[in-house]
């Protein structure tokens, strides 16, 4: 067709009919169960019994306590750089909380501390892995968790290979692993999410879309109507979810676990929520966030809506919420007297940890550093 003999009309139609991409606030077409009360929506279920939305809330009111110490605990330098949740806890527990910790994997990023805890990782540990202690670098035997995980989205496609494995082991176990939506910029994460649908991976990805990259609002990241809509192209299913809805995030991750676990292979969860705090310790969000839009997204706190729901239950009064806030401070206060009081690393453990069956050229190194000679690892 000659350039003039384009039609104009037609090509802007076909434009207009492109779905226009989520900006932020209630998506309608993410999956929610609560309303910003917490009051259950007109014909919605709740899918986990009062005591385990309890428990769910009590994981909450940890992750918030835990976030809270750590940053004074950074400014005082008593741990290195520390990625808070604040804000984000909904999506976090309500991913745990559908799994299980006897055969299910976790391969986080570096904002799911609290998962890593429910997943049988100490608290205590964790907090050595900020200290700078090596101890804290290694996951206990037994607790099915992949280390921490720095650069963005290098961990999605290693959790692919772990499901593949499980896959090809004839177990019924299943990943998770975690992301924000900076990640899915990364070439990995498209790499991954191909892979996984090929295979027909048992794992399932949880994007956590928190608003921003770092400083990179979500406006300029992608074109695409969700972050969601983007696993279609690799021929896996894509959930929008409420992320700030505890019951939300455990019903779609429930079912996305489920599935993988009975041979339906991946799926990508869009978890849409916010985040209350600095990117990290070393952020300044002043310079990228406007105010008036913190402040609305302040009404949002997963926390006061899971509150509110279990006030409307008859689960919570004033007093017990106290109780539950004074029993998870004095955890955190106790894993944090607990890494603190454990020796201090020797140079010699950088080497522990690393090989499975260190080499002869490690040995040596290593005999070298304890002042034993170059034979004595030979």
């Amino acid at each position: 067709m000659d350039e003039e003999e384009v039609d104009q009309p037609m090509i802007e139609a076909a434009m207009t009919s492109v779905p226009r991409a989520f900006e932020g606030g209630a998506d309608p077409d993410a999956l929610r169960l609560l309303d910003a009360n917490g009051a259950l929506l007109d014909g919605a279920a709740a899918p986990l019994s009062g005591d385990a939305v309890l428990e769910g809330y009590r994981w909450m009111l940890l992750s918030r306590a835990l976030d809270e110490r750590a940053v004074s605990l950074q400014r005082q330098g008593r741990i290195g750089t520390y990625s808070a949740a604040y804000g984000q806890e909904a999506s976090v527990v309500g991913v745990s909380l559908a799994l299980d910790p006897a055969r299910d994997w976790i391969v986080p990023q570096y904002r799911e501390t609290v998962a890593m805890v429910h997943h049988g990782m100490p608290l205590s540990t964790l907090l050595l892995y900020y200290i700078g202690n090596p101890v804290g670098g290694r996951v206990p035997d037994g607790v099915l968790l992949a280390p921490v995980q720095i650069s963005l989205a290098a961990q999605l496609p290693q959790a692919v290979g772990l499901a593949l494995g499980l896959k090809m082991q004839g177990r019924d176990g299943v990943v998770v692993t975690f992301c924000g939506d900076g990640a899915s910029s990364e070439g990995d994460f498209h790499e991954a999410l191909n892979l996984a649908g090929v295979v027909q991976a048992p794992v399932v990805f949880v994007l956590q879309n928190n608003g921003y990259a770092i400083s990179t609002p979500r406006s300029k990241q992608t074109a695409a109507v969700s972050f969601a809509a983007r696993a279609q192209g690799y021929g896996l299913p894509g959930v929008r979810v409420d992320g700030n809805d505890l019951l939300a995030v455990y019903a779609s991750a429930h079912e996305a676990v489920e599935r993988a676990r009975a041979g339906g292979g991946p799926t990508l969860i869009e978890s849409q929520t916010y985040r209350l705090f600095p990117h990290s310790t070393a952020d300044d969000p002043t310079r990228y966030v406007p105010s008036e839009e913190l402040e609305a997204r302040r009404r949002d706190d997963p926390l006061p809506r899971l509150r509110g729901y279990l006030a409307g239950a008859g689960l919570l009064d004033e007093a017990r919420d106290e109780q539950l806030r004074a029993a998870v401070a004095e955890e955190v206060t106790a894993a944090v007297a607990a890494a603190e009081a454990y020796p201090r690393p020797t140079a010699s453990q950088m080497f522990d940890h690393v090989y499975a069956r260190p080499g002869s050229r490690i040995e040596r190194q290593r005999a070298e550093l304890a002042g034993q000679g170059p034979e004595g690892g030979a």
